[in-house]
């Protein structure tokens, strides 16, 4: 009996000294304040990208230059100055403007072909055609055959309708040229491009704005 009022003691005891040390505890944790996060007052803008690519000649001087922009593209001089500025709708339609902002040309893609049109849109001047076997055609605006853009080893070949060749272009170790009948370097870029965009340069039917502007759209399109 007396052992049994021994047991229940201790455990009394032992259930008020746990109680109490609970309590304890509890009364000793303070809440840590949450951290603050500063907030800058001035806003981030999002930077742009840029990418330049120089084009230059056979000697290494610089030709021209194209600059991609996330809003489109500006065509530029040796000596920096703006020659061209392209622009693109919701559409994808380029509108090729000049440095005073006045329309020149539009390049509209369509599928697998890409049309020059007059600054009015009112006229189909060019239209390159992209062929089920990789080819490209480039036309008139009234389907004549000007030129046949070849798929080859090294890249590109440009010959007439009568199969005489007139330019290639050609990547090699980084380097895509663009070379004449006789092979001699006319333009050439190690800066990223897209093959088929260094075509247009070889279309002397094309104003230097319309070149570079077909240039620009089938870059853009990745072709």
């Amino acid at each position: 009996m007396r052992s049994m009022l021994r047991v229940l003691l201790y455990s009394l005891l032992g259930l008020m000294l746990t109680l109490f040390l609970g309590c304890s505890s509890g009364q000793n944790v303070s809440p840590q304040p949450a951290p603050t996060t500063e907030v800058s007052s001035e806003a981030v803008a999002p930077q742009a990208s840029k990418v330049k690519v120089k084009f230059k000649r056979e000697d290494g001087t610089e030709a021209f230059s194209l600059e991609f922009r996330s809003d489109g593209a500006k065509l530029e001089g040796a000596n920096g100055d703006e020659l061209a500025r392209f622009t693109v709708d919701d559409n994808q339609k380029v509108k090729v403007k000049n440095a005073t902002d006045t329309a020149l040309a539009y390049i509209v893609s369509d599928s697998d072909k890409w049309k020059v049109e007059n600054a009015d849109q009112t006229k189909e001047l060019y239209i390159l055609r992209r062929q089920s076997d990789g080819d490209y055609k480039f036309e008139t605006g009234s389907d004549q055959d000007i030129y046949r853009v070849k798929q080859r080893d090294y890249g590109f070949e440009i010959e007439t309708p009568d199969k005489v060749s007139v330019y290639k272009v050609k990547l090699k170790e980084g380097k895509l040229s663009l070379r004449d009948a006789s092979d001699q370097t006319v333009l050439y870029t190690k800066d990223p491009l897209t093959p088929i965009a260094l075509a247009p340069f070889g279309f002397k039917e094309l104003t230097p704005e319309q070149q570079a502007g077909l240039a620009y759209a089938l870059h853009r399109a990745g072709s």
